[in-house]
């Protein structure tokens, strides 16, 4: 799984949208004046990160008995692992730390992640452990037998009614680059860098529907400017 900026999951915890594409990233600015001075000197004195304007939001340190915790994977279901372990390790970049097998069951995971395998131990059970030690991992599940299957209906991605789950994010070196190569991979998108209102940031799908952020650490900035300070 990929690494999500404060910022961005600021600017996209609220979405619900009328349409499965959001309006805010299709719609093309009416009137959008923003001065990047005054909004970092007004976003500074808003202290929007503070316990007082966040509702539930603890304000004493957390709890010492979950000084381990760390966030390791994001589950959702794929219809045919060649086609996903493809896209996720070619276009994507991503490796297969390590595949889980259920028989008895009757479905595999196949956990995906930034990792330099070459580290992983050799050993079955230390690689698992390995693996489950891993930060921001991608738990691709599959049931056995949908992928030949005529009658499949694909999952539910999120991005429609009844809306749930929207995406993950993916940090690259540089989105507008790193566009012009999923366009020649013949990736499907959702929005492009320059469509729309938040300029320098894209979705693509992957295989199954899943939505994908794509943004750098200098674009993403840029698109903040229009998370300003909430109203009091």
């Amino acid at each position: 799984m990929a690494v999500f900026l404060t910022t961005n999951i600021l600017l996209f915890r609220s979405l619900r949208f009328a349409s499965p594409i959001p309006s805010i990233l299709t719609n093309s600015p009416s009137k959008v004046s923003l001065n990047r001075r005054r909004f970092v000197s007004a976003s500074m004195a808003s202290d929007n990160e503070s316990p007082a304007k966040n509702p539930g939001l603890r304000s004493d340190p957390p709890d010492e008995e979950t000084k381990g915790y760390f966030m390791q994977q994001t589950m959702y279901r794929i219809k045919d692992p060649k086609v996903s372990l493809q896209f996720y390790s070619d276009v994507l970049g991503m490796s297969l730390l390590k595949r889980l097998d259920f028989p008895d069951m009757k479905f595999s995971l196949y956990f995906m992640g930034y990792e330099d395998t070459s580290s992983a131990p050799k050993d079955p059970v230390e690689r698992t452990e390995w693996t489950f030690g891993r930060k921001a991992t991608v738990e691709l599940t599959h049931n056995w037998g949908t992928e030949n299957d005529s009658k499949f209906e694909p999952y539910h991605n999120g991005n429609s009614d009844p809306r749930g789950f929207g995406h993950i994010g993916i940090t690259v070196d540089d989105t507008y680059k790193a566009c012009k190569r999923f366009e020649s991979l013949n990736v499907p998108f959702v929005k492009k860098p320059d469509e729309g209102k938040m300029k320098g940031i894209a979705f693509i799908k992957d295989p199954d529907g899943y939505w994908i952020e794509i943004f750098d650490t200098k674009n993403i900035t840029n698109v903040a400017q229009a998370a300003g300070p909430k109203p009091e």
